[in-house]
């Protein structure tokens, strides 16, 4: 099946999870701590059953990952495998912070192949299919390409930064910002209105595969912190790190990383 026919699959459940999690948004919620995975709300499940319900009643050969889902090995036997966070950002959600995701992508063989990305309270979804690029709104979108490091806007959290991290201890003078939602930061590099985004530490596949492929699509890099591509579905569901940004400031952050740190 080609990528772009799953993709009004994806956009079609992305805007029903938005409108269940809204609903909880509005009206209020529980929320409890799961032990070494941080909090957990009902909106988070509740949108997880949704999303199974009609990704795999639609697509009932393709495997399932999904960050509220029990992990089974039977997605390593499929070809095609959903690749899941019902609710991104769950931090953001509770603390009443607009700036929480859906993001849903379809892998096929290691690559994100289809995706999207979606922020209910702000209705911004973001989508691409494999060679056929990325969209915000149905709007083309495409990265920023500075040629510098130094001044270039980063979105990461400030932990990224300690000197550990940097060849010779030689911190990039970067702008850094933050969003809650990986997926989101994704996104925004994607939309160009960032210029990179970095995460250093070991990272679940289902926070990074939908951006991966919206970066990708809109012309950037994408990989991991040793810049190594990313591949997905894998037996343990983690990357190395993720950077994300145009070819230019990707090859420069690359270079300035240290390859091995703290973690």
């Amino acid at each position: 099946m080609p990528a772009a026919d799953d993709l009004p699959l994806l956009i079609e459940a992305a805007r029903a999870a938005g409108e269940i999690a809204r609903g909880f948004f509005e009206q209020g919620h529980r929320s409890w701590e799961k032990p070494g995975a941080g909090p957990v709300t009902e909106a988070d499940i509740a949108v997880n059953d949704m999303l199974a319900e009609r990704l795999r009643g639609a697509r009932p050969g393709y495997g399932w990952l999904s960050e509220e889902t029990p992990d089974t090995p039977e997605r390593l036997e499929a070809a095609r495998a959903f690749v899941i966070d019902p609710l991104d950002g769950t931090r953001a959600f509770i603390e009443g912070d607009h700036n929480w995701a859906h993001s849903l992508a379809v892998v096929d063989d290691g690559e994100a192949v289809a995706a999207v990305v979606y922020l209910p309270m702000s209705d911004k979804l973001y989508a691409a299919a494999r060679g056929h690029g990325a969209t915000l709104n149905g709007r083309r979108i495409s990265v920023s390409t500075p040629d510098e490091l130094d001044g270039a806007t980063v979105l990461a959290t400030r932990s990224n930064f300690e000197p550990w991290f940097w060849a010779g201890a030689d911190v990039p003078k970067v702008d850094r910002q933050f969003r809650s939602s990986l997926a989101y930061r994704m996104s925004l590099v994607g939309e160009g209105r960032f210029d990179a985004m970095l995460t250093l530490r070991p990272t679940w596949e289902w926070d990074v595969a939908a951006g991966a492929l919206i970066v990708s699509e809109a012309g950037g890099r994408v990989s991991d912190r040793l810049g190594a591509r990313l591949r997905f579905n894998a037996p343990s569901p983690q990357v190395n790190g993720v950077v994300a940004a145009g070819p230019v400031l990707h090859q420069k952050l690359l270079d300035r990383l240290a390859r091995t740190s703290r973690t």
